[in-house]
């Protein structure tokens, strides 16, 4: 599955974009701006826990907090 695929998957689940997921989790104190302030666990096991999400969605989410997009 290519990575577009993940986040179009994601969106139809939550509703919500990597751009939402990052401002939610800058409200959690996860991340600050372009840093991520915690391990990728906490975020993975944040997301799998309150939205449902499986380990590569919520790992496709991480990855977009880091920039990656592909």
């Amino acid at each position: 599955m290519s990575f577009q695929a993940y986040i179009d998957n994601i969106k139809t689940k939550t509703g919500k974009t990597p751009d939402d997921f990052k401002k939610l989790a800058e409200q959690k104190g996860f991340v600050k701006k372009d840093e991520i302030l915690v391990k990728a666990t906490e975020i993975t096991n944040w997301l799998k826990a309150e939205f449902e999400l499986g380990h590569g969605h919520a790992m496709a989410i991480y990855a977009s907090f880091k920039g990656k997009t592909e």
